[in-house]
């Protein structure tokens, strides 16, 4: 069984559309109007359950979708459609993402508990399932007296085995501070087996400060987020490509939490405030 190659799907890249910036190859600001009209309502303040869940999820598809086309690797392939039956040239010839890559996703309790969920049953629409696994991470930030963030603390751990050679994603709504993921990375560091492929953390938003953080402690790490939010910038700032002026951009108040943010996301999807 064969079939020529239409040259239109020899050697294509996908690029996702992306905000011009100046953080390095590692970081994808994603130009996405729809993301954002999204991710705007998820952030007011009179949304709650069940919206808040339907938003997360469908911003949590786009960046799935995201990542499998432009992480994964592919392979040719030839797929014989249902017109094989009538006609011999009934194969069509191509790059597709490789099903045999496989993957893990960190569930982080409690605000990357939907988001985890959601990459995880999408890549297994993708991948071959028995090469998907998803690992449990009870996580809580750490804070002093005058109500920073000084990191956060791992309270309890399933982990289902090596990540030697698997991309490692890790979904969590915000990147503020970096303390989360260092942790994260931390565990996986010292108590499993093996090395990632890649690691890809995937927010809504992030901020100058957590970008910062992860190009001084963890350069490899593959960002994806819709939005950076720097509104503590002066204006000055604000009027300059992101990057430009990195050490002057600010996106986190006295308490470490994310302006113009969203004001805890997590605590929305959970009902905390009940």
């Amino acid at each position: 069984m064969s079939s020529a190659i239409d040259r239109q799907y020899e050697g294509f890249a996908y690029r996702p559309p992306e905000l011009a910036h100046r953080y390095g190859p590692n970081v994808h600001l994603l130009a996405d109007p729809l993301a954002l009209t999204l991710l705007a309502r998820a952030c007011q303040p009179e949304v709650g359950q069940p919206e808040m869940g339907r938003l997360v999820t469908e911003l949590y598809r786009v960046l799935a979708h995201t990542v499998v086309a432009h992480e994964l690797p592919r392979r040719q392939v030839a797929v014989p459609t249902r017109m094989l039956a009538s006609n011999p040239r009934g194969i069509w010839t191509g790059p597709l993402v490789d099903v045999e890559a496989k993957a893990v996703v960190v569930a982080l309790a409690r605000a990357g508990l939907v988001p985890s969920q959601v990459v995880y049953e999408f890549l297994h629409h993708v991948l071959a399932p028995i090469g998907v696994r998803q690992d449990h991470l009870m996580l809580a930030r750490s804070t002093d007296a005058a109500g920073q963030v000084t990191g956060a603390a791992i309270g309890g751990a399933k982990i289902g085995g090596p990540i030697d050679g698997r991309f490692l994603v890790i979904p969590d709504p915000m990147g503020a501070t970096g303390s989360t993921i260092s942790t994260v990375l931390r565990h996986y560091d010292t108590e499993v087996v093996g090395d990632a492929a890649r690691i890809i953390a995937l927010h809504l938003i992030v901020t100058p400060e957590y970008l910062r953080h992860l190009h001084d402690h963890h350069p490899s790490v593959v960002v994806y987020a819709f939005r950076l939010d720097r509104g503590l910038s002066s204006p000055e700032v604000l009027a300059s490509v992101p990057g430009t002026h990195w050490a002057e951009e600010r996106g986190l108040d006295e308490h470490h939490y994310i302006v113009p943010g969203g004001g805890g996301i997590g605590e929305v999807l959970n009902n905390a405030f009940c």
